[in-house]
């Protein structure tokens, strides 16, 4: 019994304690997020919102705007960490950051670097082309650290947290997030081909990712994608707008912020 009590008494603290941290983040980022949008000419929170990232610039980009329209750029964010080289993520414990076309699935307020959102990874291709077991709990966090997450600082991270979640619940979806293992215009590809760990099977997993990366610097509207079920290779076309009377799914917790 008083273990029992102990540990009801523990997890109401450490419940208690990641409201406040979500709520110390949301006074200190309330007025830097609304002069952002407002700068940007967005109406805040916004009716989309669409982040990529690209790993050989060290960027994670923030787009936002109308429902259906074209998005406007709102803040580029440098990351401070990244583990890995460029390529995608393919078994547990390689310590490469994801790359592909994914979701911010959940929310984790009691992350130990500060804050932290996760990618959606394992998607369908990561699980036709990778190999068991895959890992997973990869993350967009604070802290500077990363084993196979993206790490931007603690006050960027915390304006972020607090968008996504104000965004996910006005977009009634996931948020998107695209990562990339560079910009994919003719000589980003070129860099690529020059890597030593381009065989021609990544030379094709990056072709792959190339129309979808297109598509939104020709409309800057993301794009819909799939995976073909039996090689993983990404279909891309161009996004349906979701249904105005679409919900999200109730937001998880997570215990764990590191990747691998």
């Amino acid at each position: 019994m008083k273990i029992a009590l102990v540990c009801l008494l523990l997890s109401s603290a450490l419940m208690a304690h990641a409201k406040d941290r979500v709520a110390a983040a949301r006074q200190n980022q309330t007025a830097v997020l609304s002069k952002l949008f407002a700068t940007a000419g967005v109406a805040y929170p916004p009716e989309e919102l669409y982040l990529r990232a690209f790993k050989h610039e060290r960027e994670l980009e923030v787009w936002a705007g109308a429902r259906g329209q074209p998005l406007k750029k709102v803040k580029t964010y440098p990351f401070c960490a990244a583990s890995g080289e460029l390529g995608p993520k393919r078994r547990e414990g390689d310590l490469q950051v994801p790359e592909g076309f994914y979701t911010i699935d959940l929310f984790n307020p009691n992350s130990a670097y500060h804050l932290s959102i996760r990618v959606s990874y394992p998607n369908e291709s990561d699980r036709i082309l990778g190999q068991r077991p895959l890992g997973g709990a990869i993350m967009v966090h604070g802290n500077c650290v990363s084993i196979g997450c993206i790490a931007i600082e603690d006050g960027p991270i915390e304006e972020l947290y607090v968008l996504t979640l104000d965004s996910r619940a006005k977009m009634g979806r996931n948020v998107p997030i695209h990562i990339f293992p560079r910009r994919l215009d003719a000589a980003g590809l070129a860099e690529l081909e020059k890597l030593p760990q381009a065989t021609e099977a990544l030379l094709a997993f990056w072709r792959g990712l190339e129309p979808g990366w297109r598509h939104f610097e020709e409309t800057q509207r993301p794009p819909r994608v799939s995976v073909d079920p039996k090689t993983g290779a990404y279909r891309v076309r161009p996004e349906r707008p979701p249904s105005a009377t679409s919900r999200p799914r109730a937001a998880q917790a997570e215990p764990a912020a590191g990747g691998s």
